[in-house]
């Protein structure tokens, strides 16, 4: 018992070490290509920071199952974003045009990169 618990720390730490922002996008660009148990999993312990064993009780399915749901859905993202880098553009427009925003002197300029902002 304590090494599954140890088990499900460790696994809960990897999760939070998880930028929410990545994360945030990662369900945003290929959340539709999971299933919706996987997407709602991922949502609850990611997001909303419940235990594998409230999950587990919540979805009727074992702790270990939620632990290995959660493996397999980030390692499905992860392969989605390694294939197709949408993540990673999008968080190198988004601080572009942040910076952007910060160093300009002309409102205009100004305008257009906060709506960029806003679009992404």
């Amino acid at each position: 018992r304590l090494i599954w618990i140890r088990i499900c720390t460790a696994f809960r730490r990897v999760w939070m070490m998880l930028d929410k922002i990545t994360a945030n996008a990662l369900l945003d660009y290929y959340g539709n290509l999971l299933t919706e148990r996987q997407r709602n999993i991922f949502r609850e312990v990611v997001f909303e920071d419940c235990s594998l064993g409230e999950v587990a009780e919540t979805h009727g399915i074992s702790r270990q199952g939620v632990h290995d749901m959660l493996r397999r859905t980030k390692k499905a993202l992860e392969g989605y974003e390694e294939k197709l880098g949408l993540v990673k553009k999008f968080l190198y427009i988004r601080q572009r045009a942040e910076k952007i925003r910060t160093l300009t002197q002309d409102p205009e300029i100004s305008v257009l990169s906060r709506e960029i902002l806003e679009v992404l």
